[in-house]
This record gives structure tokens, C-alpha cells and sequence, in this order.
């Protein structure tokens, strides 16, 4: 079923590094990052019902509905709110699953930034995010939708520029565990602390600074041989790292032209795709 109702997009994100700092007392570990949004978007479209019914409407290989972070996000928002409306929820899933890109979360986002409107429920960007801290670590960077440098669990946020870079992100047909990974024994866990200004100090060469790399990626690269060969691979075209708690990698380019060369080489047994660094969510434009 395809909803007469326009589409909005739900960015997926990389991470350009990911450094464990530590482990609070009740496990949850500290991190620091820099998160970016690319233009490769899962897209969703949402209709309004007034028997306050909240349902996806098709089917998405992969994601049970009642599993769907936008499903998921509609219900918390309106419980939170105490609205009467309803939604049916159509997702357009182009963002891997399990693939460090942020896709489940993103969702989320472009859920409640949506019905928060298509509702005029009227909650600010602060409590959305609050909302979707319950969802996951992920869901308030898309609500703040900016690049952004992360601290403590990934809920500290502050923006901070880069240039618009160009990324050829390889997607291994693995789906990774985040909780197996963050759980592994001989994950690093005590990277000394940078601050903002390390990196934004470094900008003019990274990602080929020395320092700046994802501490999950030696856990992953071990115990899934897909992301190694992938990651392998991309390294001889360019400075590659894992994004997140994987699956996919990735490596920047000055230009769509220079990733291309890259892409055009890539065996027939792995797959790809190219996309632009966003200087800030879509729906932000709205």
C-alpha cells in the first residue's frame, strides 16, 4: 500500500570517529565522535487517523512493525502528548539494517519531527530529543540534526562545521550486534579524552589524522570476516574506517567524480554506494 501523502526523509548518519573513553557504573560506556548526516535516506510518509490507531502499513523485509523505531516513536509521542490522533506509517527502507548508519533511528527522528506537526502537538527540539533518548543513543543527534561533535552515552551534542565531503560507503551483507560488540572483552575501553578543538585543530587533514580511528572496529573486523575483506579493500582506494558498531565502512573523496573511480572498481561480490556529507537534516529546512 503506498500512502497518498508526501514523503519525508529520514537521513542515515556516519560516524567519522568513535573513541570508548570509559564505562559508566551501570555499563553504559563513554564515547566520544563526530557524527555526520549523508543523502542516503530511508524516506517515510505518515497519514493522519482520528481513531488514534498507529499502524505501518507495508511491508519491510527485515523489520517487524511492532520492531519499527517509527512505530515505536509515534507510540511514545502519543502517549507523551496525550493526543487522540492516530498514523498510518509507510517506511521506504534504503539504509541497511544493522550497519552502524544510524537507519532504526533515524526513522524515529523523522517520526516524531513529523507528527509532532502533523498532530500540532507543539514540543520543542529539546523534549523530542528527551522522547527519542528512550528509543536509542542515536535518535537525538538526527533530532538535532546539525554535524555534530558527541560526548558521555552519544547525548552530548554540540555542532561543529565541516567541509562538504563526498563518501563511498561499502555495505557488507552482514547485519552486526551492537550489544555483542559493546560486551566484548577485548574491546578498548580507555582511549584518552580529546577535546572539540583536537579535532576541528585537524580538519584540513582529516580523516588522515593520526589519532582519530572507531575502537569497535578491531571487535568487529575479528568476529565478522565480511567487514574485514571490505574494509581491506576500501583501503587500498583511500583512508577507510567502520562507521559505528558496523557493518558498513567507508572512505571520503574531494568530489562524486573520484568516488565513482573507486565504485566502478569494487567486485561483483561486494556492493556500495556513493553519497554527499548534509550540512544539516532536511526536515531542519522546514
Amino acid at each position: 500500500m503506498r500512502l497518498p501523502a508526501p514523503d519525508y526523509p529520514a537521513p542515515a548518519k556516519l560516524n567519522l570517529f568513535l573513541h570508548v573513553v570509559g564505562r559508566r557504573r551501570d555499563g553504559y560506556h563513554l564515547l566520544q565522535s563526530v557524527f555526520t548526516l549523508i543523502d542516503h535516506c530511508d524516506r517515510l510518509r505518515f497519514r493522519a487517523r482520528d481513531d488514534g490507531r498507529i499502524a505501518r502499513v507495508n511491508d519491510v523485509a527485515g523489520v517487524a512493525s511492532d520492531d519499527d523505531l517509527a512505530v515505536r516513536a509515534a507510540r511514545l509521542l502519543k502517549e507523551a502528548s496525550g493526543t487522540m490522533h492516530g498514523a498510518d506509517i509507510e517506511l521506504d527502507k534504503r539504509i541497511p539494517v544493522g550497519a552502524g548508519l544510524g537507519g532504526g533511528s533515524s526513522d524515529a527522528a523523522t517520526a516524531l519531527l513529523v507528527l509532532n506537526r502533523l498532530w500540532r502537538i507543539g514540543l520543542d527540539r529539546e523534549r523530542l530529543a528527551g522522547l527519542g533518548a528512550t528509543l536509542g543513543a542515536d535518535v537525538p543527534f538526527f533530532i538535532f540534526g546539525r554535524t555534530a561533535w558527541a560526548e558521555g552515552i552519544g547525548e552530548r551534542l554540540s555542532a561543529v562545521a565541516i567541509p562538504t565531503r563526498w563518501y563511498l560507503v561499502l555495505t557488507p551483507r552482514v547485519q552486526v550486534a551492537t550489544g555483542g560488540v559493546f560486551a566484548a572483552p577485548e574491546l578498548t575501553r580507555d582511549t584518552e579524552a580529546l577535546k572539540m578543538e583536537d579535532f576541528s585543530a585537524q580538519l584540513s587533514t582529516f580523516p588522515a589524522s593520526e589519532g582519530f580511528h572507531n575502537d569497535l572496529e578491531a571487535v568487529v573486523t575479528a568476529r565478522y570476516p565480511e567487514v574485514r575483506e571490505h574494509l581491506e579493500w576500501l583501503r587500498r582506494h583511500g583512508k577507510a574506517r567502520m562507521t559505528g558498531s558496523g557493518s558498513c565502512v567507508f572512505a571520503d573523496f574531494d568530489s562524486r567524480e573520484a568516488a565513482q573511480r573507486v565504485l566502478d572498481q569494487l567486485p561483483g561480490s561486494m556492493s556500495g554506494f556513493i553519497a554527499q556529507g548534509l550540512r544539516q537534516h532536511p526536515l531542519l529546512e522546514h
